[in-house]
């Protein structure tokens, strides 16, 4: 956990304008302007782009998945930048993968948080987010499950920063995968039932 040097007034400024950023929904605003209908009428109803794979627009779901990542880093790399200070940094993080999973603007309903995730670890330590990326990519691979593959991944996170000596930012990580799994509770209880929809399926 980082010392926390920064004045209160410039975190809590930090953290709303972090969490706008962290709360635009690229996701509808994506597939509303290819055409592609309202994301939260199709499929899962989720903001993010594993649902925007189900429209069948492959360009339009990897343009979700980089925006969702970038606006997590962009908010760590902006903090870092201008305050220059690593507790900015963290609350950053923390905001504005609040405001993708409770954005203001979708009534408080938004995603699930991992490509937020993923994008705020690497801006904060590059190692441990490619590495996250990778456990990400290889459990997807093994398990033709986003959700799947997005537990794992959240779940090896500690191993990574204990192997990359990031230990300051273990309460933060912890907290990130808490929420993810809390966001994750339907897909847990389909994974285990054997209904979770694999990578690519138009329904569910």
């Amino acid at each position: 956990m980082p010392q926390l040097v920064t004045a209160t007034d410039t975190l809590l400024l930090t953290a709303v304008l972090s969490y706008l950023l962290g709360s635009i929904p690229f996701g509808v605003l994506v597939t509303r302007a290819l055409g592609l209908g309202d994301l939260r009428r199709i499929g899962s109803g989720n903001i993010g782009a594993t649902n925007v794979l189900r429209t069948g627009n492959k360009g339009a779901a990897l343009a979700t998945l980089l925006l969702d990542g970038a606006k997590g880093a962009v908010a760590v790399l902006l903090a870092r930048a201008i305050v220059g200070a690593e507790d900015a940094a963290q609350v950053a993080a923390l905001a504005a993968f609040l405001g993708h999973l409770y954005p203001v603007w979708l009534g408080f309903r938004g995603g699930k948080g991992v490509a937020t995730f993923l994008g705020t670890l690497l801006a904060l330590a590059w190692p441990v987010g490619l590495a996250a990326c990778a456990t990400w990519l290889a459990a997807a691979a093994l398990t033709r499950m986003s959700s799947a593959a997005a537990l794992i991944a959240a779940a090896t996170s500690p191993v990574w920063l204990w192997t990359f000596g990031q230990g300051r930012l273990l309460v933060l990580v912890i907290l990130l995968t808490l929420l993810i799994y809390i966001r994750h509770a339907a897909n847990i209880a389909r994974i285990r039932s054997g209904t979770e929809p694999k990578i690519g399926a138009k329904k569910g």
